[in-house]
């Protein structure tokens, strides 16, 4: 009561508690913690096979999302040279145009590396020729600096995922993004509700987009291997990744 009298009277809006969301991360053993210098956003801490992985929602690190973003980042230690992208389309042609428009208005040459990845990406990689239905195709913008890799990844169970993802959160294909970089996965989605719903459909897919990854750096097939989620809360991401390691 005294803490909502002071934001009363200091004119501060009060920052939302995410009740859902505590309530969602506890059935599933996961840490919870909110962020109040992150737009009043939260961060999750879980894992796969002893594998840390976090979730932050907050304000966006990207110019292409608005309002908040939702992301995740798990390291893997997979091979530097393992570089895979996946773009919701209507933002793959944002990209696309802002890319040609920033070369063609100015006097730049080169793709400097203040450039994000998500756009040096789209000039430097082939896009892959991955096999699913074709409205998931169709949805998704695949790219790799191998396009035979980067079908392998995509194919089978991650595709699956994406096309139910596209009967559920994505329905309106809302700024995505879904890459390996430095040995790590990462994922970028504009949310603007994050409902308990949301959070375990995401965490779905980005889970099964890691067990891909490894299986593609690892050339395994699918359906082998047991790698596995742990859930729980790990505090050993902060340790490996600094503020500023961010695609």
């Amino acid at each position: 009561m005294l803490d909502a009298i002071k934001r009363l009277m200091s004119g501060k809006a009060s920052e939302p508690e995410w009740p859902e969301v505590q309530q969602w991360a506890k059935e599933q053993h996961l840490g919870f913690k909110r962020v109040r210098d992150n737009g009043g956003g939260f961060v999750i801490d879980g894992g796969m096979d002893s594998k840390p992985w976090r979730m932050e929602y907050g304000e966006p690190q990207r110019q292409y999302i608005q309002g908040h973003e939702l992301r995740l980042r798990m390291e893997l230690g997979l091979s530097q040279n393992l570089q895979m992208l996946i773009l919701s389309q209507p933002l793959f042609e944002v990209l696309e145009r802002a890319t040609f428009e920033s070369f063609t208005e100015s006097t730049q040459t080169v793709i400097d590396h203040d450039t994000p990845e998500e756009m040096r990406w789209l000039v430097m990689f082939p896009k892959a020729s991955w096999q699913a239905p074709k409205p998931v195709r169709q949805a998704f913008h695949v790219v790799g600096s191998s396009a035979a890799e980067a079908a392998y990844w995509v194919e089978g169970a991650l595709a699956q995922q994406l096309e139910l993802s596209l009967r559920r959160f994505m329905s309106a294909q809302p700024p995505f993004v879904l890459m390996v970089l430095r040995g790590r996965v990462y994922l970028r989605l504009q949310v603007a509700e994050p409902t308990a719903a949301v959070l375990s459909q995401t965490v779905a897919l980005f889970e099964t987009a890691v067990l891909q990854a490894v299986r593609t750096a690892a050339g395994v097939p699918e359906g082998a291997g047991s790698f596995q989620p742990t859930g729980g809360s790990n505090t050993a991401w902060q340790s490996d990744l600094e503020p500023d390691d961010k695609p």
